[in-house]
C-alpha cells in the first residue's frame, strides 16, 4: 500500500508540506513546551508555543512518527496561532480526526496533538504561576 493510498489529501498536504517545523528555546519564559508520546511505541510529538500579550503568536513542532502524527503536529501549529491559552485547550482529539479525516486506527495521533497542546499550556503556566 502506498502512502497516498493510506492517507487522505489533508494528511498528505501536511505530511508533504509540514508547517512550522522547528523549536524554540525551552528556557524562554514566553515559551511553553509539550513533549508527549513514547519512543518505544514509535510516536513522539514535541509542540511548543510562544506567547506575546497573552496570545500565542507562534507555534512549532517536531515529531517522530507516522504521516498522520506529522500532519497533526503541523495542523496544531496552524490552529494555535492567535489563540489564548483557554482557546488552545479547547482543541480536542476529535477536532484533529475530523479536520484531517483520520481513520480510527490513527486516533492515537490525534490524541498526541491534544496531549501536546495541554502539556505546552501547562508548561507555560508553570513558568508564570
Amino acid at each position: 500500500m502506498t502512502l497516498a493510498a493510506s492517507y487522505g489529501p489533508k494528511v498528505l498536504d501536511h505530511y508533504l508540506h509540514p508547517r512550522h517545523v522547528g523549536s524554540f528555546d525551552a528556557t524562554n519564559p514566553q515559551v511553553g513546551t509539550g513533549l508527549v508520546g513514547s519512543p518505544a511505541l514509535g510516536q513522539v510529538l514535541k509542540l511548543q508555543i510562544h506567547l506575546q500579550n497573552q496570545q500565542i503568536d507562534a507555534a512549532c513542532f517536531k515529531v517522530f512518527g507516522c504521516g498522520a502524527a506529522i500532519a497533526v503536529g503541523s495542523l496544531a501549529t496552524e490552529w494555535l496561532s492567535g489563540c489564548n491559552l483557554d482557546q488552545a485547550l479547547a482543541f480536542q482529539s476529535q477536532d484533529f480526526v475530523q479536520a484531517l479525516e483520520l481513520p480510527p486506527e490513527k486516533l492515537h495521533c490525534a490524541l498526541l496533538g491534544q496531549d501536546a497542546i495541554a502539556a505546552a499550556v501547562a508548561d507555560y503556566r508553570s513558568k508564570h504561576s
